[in-house]
Protein backbone atom coordinates (compact mmCIF):
# COMPACT_ATOMS: atom_id res chain seq x y z
CA UNK A 1 0.00 0.00 0.00
CA UNK A 2 1.61 3.66 -1.04
CA UNK A 3 1.11 6.47 1.13
CA UNK A 4 -0.48 9.09 -0.49
CA UNK A 5 1.78 12.62 -0.09
CA UNK A 6 -0.24 15.49 0.85
CA UNK A 7 -0.07 18.52 3.29
CA UNK A 8 -3.19 19.11 4.99
CA UNK A 9 -3.63 22.07 7.34
CA UNK A 10 -6.62 23.73 8.69
CA UNK A 11 -7.07 27.61 10.26
CA UNK A 12 -9.76 29.43 11.56
CA UNK A 13 -9.38 32.92 9.93
CA UNK A 14 -11.66 36.29 12.01
CA UNK A 15 -13.46 37.20 8.46
CA UNK A 16 -16.13 36.10 6.69
CA UNK A 17 -15.68 33.76 3.68
CA UNK A 18 -16.69 35.96 1.47
CA UNK A 19 -13.18 38.19 2.38
CA UNK A 20 -11.10 35.71 2.76
CA UNK A 21 -12.11 34.33 -0.61
CA UNK A 22 -11.06 37.46 -2.41
CA UNK A 23 -8.15 37.22 -0.29
CA UNK A 24 -7.45 33.99 -2.21
CA UNK A 25 -8.41 35.30 -5.56
CA UNK A 26 -7.51 38.91 -6.24
CA UNK A 27 -4.40 39.44 -7.62
CA UNK A 28 -4.09 42.46 -5.22
CA UNK A 29 -4.95 41.45 -1.90
CA UNK A 30 -3.35 38.03 -2.74
CA UNK A 31 0.16 39.63 -2.77
CA UNK A 32 -0.62 41.53 0.69
CA UNK A 33 0.05 38.27 1.95
CA UNK A 34 1.91 36.56 -0.89
CA UNK A 35 4.48 37.08 -3.64
CA UNK A 36 4.87 40.35 -5.13
CA UNK A 37 2.95 39.78 -8.42
CA UNK A 38 0.03 37.42 -8.84
CA UNK A 39 -2.66 36.93 -11.54
CA UNK A 40 -5.73 34.95 -11.88
CA UNK A 41 -8.73 33.68 -14.17
CA UNK A 42 -11.13 32.83 -12.18
CA UNK A 43 -12.75 30.06 -14.30
CA UNK A 44 -11.85 26.26 -15.38
CA UNK A 45 -8.91 26.51 -17.30
CA UNK A 46 -7.87 29.64 -16.04
CA UNK A 47 -4.49 31.36 -15.14
CA UNK A 48 -3.10 31.03 -11.46
CA UNK A 49 0.34 32.64 -11.55
CA UNK A 50 2.63 33.94 -8.52
CA UNK A 51 5.55 35.88 -8.91
CA UNK A 52 8.00 36.17 -5.80
CA UNK A 53 6.86 33.85 -3.23
CA UNK A 54 9.90 32.34 -1.26
CA UNK A 55 13.47 32.39 -3.13
CA UNK A 56 11.85 34.55 -5.34
CA UNK A 57 10.48 31.78 -6.83
CA UNK A 58 6.63 31.85 -9.85
CA UNK A 59 4.40 29.68 -9.10
CA UNK A 60 1.77 28.32 -11.81
CA UNK A 61 -1.54 26.28 -12.42
CA UNK A 62 -4.90 26.08 -13.57
CA UNK A 63 -7.95 26.42 -12.14
CA UNK A 64 -10.23 23.13 -12.25
CA UNK A 65 -13.20 24.33 -9.55
CA UNK A 66 -14.15 27.72 -8.69
CA UNK A 67 -17.43 28.06 -6.18
CA UNK A 68 -17.30 31.74 -4.84
CA UNK A 69 -16.67 32.14 -1.77
CA UNK A 70 -16.98 28.31 -0.97
CA UNK A 71 -14.28 26.67 -2.99
CA UNK A 72 -11.13 26.51 -4.74
CA UNK A 73 -9.17 24.09 -6.79
CA UNK A 74 -6.30 24.21 -8.70
CA UNK A 75 -2.84 22.54 -10.50
CA UNK A 76 0.51 24.09 -9.02
CA UNK A 77 3.78 24.17 -9.59
CA UNK A 78 7.56 25.57 -9.73
CA UNK A 79 8.72 27.46 -12.68
CA UNK A 80 12.34 25.48 -13.46
CA UNK A 81 11.67 22.70 -10.56
CA UNK A 82 12.34 19.37 -11.84
CA UNK A 83 10.08 17.78 -8.64
CA UNK A 84 7.05 20.17 -8.74
CA UNK A 85 6.95 21.32 -12.17
CA UNK A 86 3.49 23.59 -12.93
CA UNK A 87 0.57 21.86 -12.54
CA UNK A 88 1.86 18.60 -10.99
CA UNK A 89 0.57 19.21 -7.75
CA UNK A 90 -3.19 20.17 -6.79
CA UNK A 91 -4.36 22.43 -4.16
CA UNK A 92 -8.17 22.42 -2.72
CA UNK A 93 -9.16 24.98 -0.45
CA UNK A 94 -12.56 24.71 1.24
CA UNK A 95 -14.06 27.91 2.95
CA UNK A 96 -16.52 27.14 5.83
CA UNK A 97 -18.76 29.84 7.89
CA UNK A 98 -17.84 29.00 11.20
CA UNK A 99 -17.89 30.77 14.93
CA UNK A 100 -17.97 34.12 13.07
CA UNK A 101 -15.25 33.85 11.05
CA UNK A 102 -14.15 31.24 8.46
CA UNK A 103 -12.58 27.60 9.00
CA UNK A 104 -10.19 27.31 5.93
CA UNK A 105 -9.49 24.02 5.42
CA UNK A 106 -6.39 23.38 2.67
CA UNK A 107 -4.91 19.71 0.94
CA UNK A 108 -1.97 20.03 -1.70
CA UNK A 109 -1.52 16.45 -3.09
CA UNK A 110 0.56 15.00 -5.78
CA UNK A 111 3.70 16.12 -4.29
CA UNK A 112 6.55 13.41 -5.53
CA UNK A 113 7.86 12.86 -1.74
CA UNK A 114 8.46 13.86 2.12
CA UNK A 115 10.97 16.23 1.50
CA UNK A 116 8.92 18.41 -0.79
CA UNK A 117 5.78 17.88 1.86
CA UNK A 118 7.89 18.73 4.36
CA UNK A 119 8.78 22.14 2.50
CA UNK A 120 5.67 22.84 1.45
CA UNK A 121 3.59 22.23 4.65
CA UNK A 122 6.54 24.96 6.18
CA UNK A 123 5.74 27.15 3.85
CA UNK A 124 1.95 27.09 4.05
CA UNK A 125 1.64 27.39 8.28
CA UNK A 126 3.98 30.71 7.19
CA UNK A 127 1.63 32.22 4.27
CA UNK A 128 -1.68 30.65 5.98
CA UNK A 129 -0.81 32.67 8.96
CA UNK A 130 -0.57 35.56 6.72
CA UNK A 131 -3.49 35.23 5.17
CA UNK A 132 -5.32 34.89 8.08
CA UNK A 133 -3.56 38.49 9.36
CA UNK A 134 -4.60 40.36 5.80
CA UNK A 135 -8.06 39.23 5.61
CA UNK A 136 -8.81 40.03 9.33
CA UNK A 137 -7.32 43.92 7.99
CA UNK A 138 -3.80 42.96 9.76
CA UNK A 139 -1.06 44.11 7.90
CA UNK A 140 1.40 40.88 7.91
CA UNK A 141 4.44 43.19 7.24
CA UNK A 142 6.95 42.27 4.56
CA UNK A 143 7.55 38.74 3.93
CA UNK A 144 10.48 37.95 5.46
CA UNK A 145 10.54 34.68 3.25
CA UNK A 146 10.74 36.13 0.20
CA UNK A 147 14.71 36.22 -0.79
CA UNK A 148 15.49 33.17 1.20
CA UNK A 149 15.82 29.72 0.44
CA UNK A 150 12.25 28.08 2.13
CA UNK A 151 9.95 26.51 0.15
Amino acid sequence: MTEQLMVRQETQIAAPPATVFAFLTDPEKIISWMGTEAKTEMRPGGIYLLKGVSNRRVARGAFREVVPVHRLVYSFGWDDDEEVPPGSSLIEIDLIDRDGGTLLRMTHSGLPNAAECAGHAKGWAHYLGRLGMAAAGRNPGADPGVGKGDT
